[in-house]
């Protein structure tokens, strides 16, 4: 019998795409004899993962799941081969389960639940990302999925007294805030939490455009300046127009008056801006 070790794992693995454990149990009934075991994994239909496995997943939708107490949120990316199959509710079944499983813990191997949805879809399905966010201190996390499943959001919000979490004006405000990251899609929530690299990059833009050739100097700086407020307000979440009122306040001035109002401090801490395809990024 050969040994079982974790490279002959992992070399099974890869060669027909089944979970750890799968591969595993398929040595070990097979006492370590690797062709054996594909045939063996075929012939339970897990290995049937590995020929779609090859075929690229670029439909998909964005879930989610928060917990009933609205401390622990978590978006997640599943995509799938074609539209049809995106639409179809054993697959979005399947990624909200996703969401729940790694809102419960963490740390779970999610590799059985894709091998299985696999076998029962027959498409290729890959959880591209996903995003936890747990409440420290008084606040609460939220999340809106457009419509299509295409764009989803997941929001903190945090609080500087307990009870305001179960106040209905402040939740409104959060359900709008998630609104406003689906619409106005931020890069960051605040001009300090943007890499300066962005705004160097972005300065040396116009600084060589044609909107500042043979302009005297002050009128370049000013230029420039004036394009970088531009460029910024589009970018940072609080300096956004707020949506719900037309643009004509700005997403922290509506914050403040939340705020007031209810006779507390509000803060956005982070979120996370979800979109089918994306190739990386969207969280702050």
């Amino acid at each position: 019998m050969a040994e079982i070790t974790p490279q002959l794992i992992a070399k099974l693995r890869q060669m027909t795409n089944a979970g750890m454990m799968d591969c595993k149990r398929a040595l070990v009934e097979t006492q370590g004899d690797l062709d054996a075991a594909v045939d063996l994994l075929r012939q339970k239909g897990v290995a049937t993962a590995a020929k779609k496995a090859s075929r690229e997943a670029r439909e998909g939708v964005i879930a989610q799941y928060i917990q009933p107490d609205s401390r622990v949120g978590v978006l997640v990316e599943v995509n799938c081969e074609t539209d049809f199959v995106a639409k179809n509710e054993m697959f979005r079944a399947f990624a909200d389960q996703v969401a729940k499983t790694l809102a419960e813990n963490p740390g779970a191997d999610l590799e059985a639940l894709r091998t299985d949805a696999i076998a029962r879809i027959r498409e290729n399905i890959q959880i591209a990302r996903h995003v936890r966010f747990e409440v420290e201190g008084n606040g609460l996390v939220a999340a809106y999925i457009h419509t299509g499943g295409k764009v989803g959001v997941l929001v903190e919000v945090g609080a500087g007294k307990p009870e305001t979490v179960a106040n209905e004006t402040f939740r409104q405000l959060v359900k709008d805030i998630t609104l406003q990251i689906a619409a106005g899609s931020p890069q960051a929530v605040s001009r300090d939490q943007l890499d300066p690299a962005v705004i160097e990059r972005e300065r040396n833009v116009y600084a060589n455009s044609d909107l500042v050739k043979n302009k005297p100097p002050q009128a370049v700086e000013k230029i420039i300046q004036g394009k970088l407020e531009k460029f910024l307000q589009g970018i940072c979440l609080l300096d956004q127009g707020f949506v719900k009122r037309n643009s004509e306040v700005s997403v922290a001035e509506h914050m403040a008056e939340v705020a007031k109002q209810i006779g507390d401090e509000v803060t956005i801490r982070r979120f996370a801006r979800f979109q089918v395809g994306e190739a990386a990024g969207g969280q702050s």
